[in-house]
């Protein structure tokens, strides 16, 4: 049986993350099944749905780790072509991606004591996100 239901989620612009795991959380128990797979995406190419210890120093970390592997610059041919700011933006998100999928089994995430599903933001810009959310499962 597949069950499907979305969530809206708005950003501060680049860099902004956000814990997203109750919000999935509650999909999921809506969704009444046991076991299966659940899908989380982010609609927008400059967003990342993902998973990590959600903690201070890692949600520095992370989006700093990203500015230093694929950082702002005029330089990209997405700058040259539209010269909006954000070449590095869809790099970014296109390097983690926009979706993941997660196991769960009796009504529960198989996830580690301290992961969490995250999103986030890499537009230059603040932005209002859809997530949609498929569990698939029996």
């Amino acid at each position: 049986m597949i069950f499907q239901n979305t969530f809206k989620l708005s950003t501060s612009g680049h860099r902004d993350m956000h814990d997203i795991t109750e919000d999935v959380n509650k999909i999921l128990q809506k969704s009444n099944l046991k076991k299966g797979i659940v899908n989380i995406f982010n609609i927008g190419s400059t967003g990342v749905i993902g998973t990590i210890e959600f903690e201070p120093g890692l949600k520095r970390d992370l989006p700093e780790m990203l500015d230093k592997l694929l950082p702002p610059s005029r330089n990209y041919g997405h700058e040259e072509m539209w010269h909006d700011g954000n070449g590095h933006s869809h790099l970014q998100a296109s390097t983690l991606g926009p979706s993941i999928n997660i196991p769960f089994t009796e009504g529960n995430f198989q996830l580690g004591t301290w992961q969490q599903i995250f999103h986030l933001e890499c537009d230059i810009k603040p932005r209002n996100r859809k997530i949609i959310v498929t569990v698939n499962g029996e």
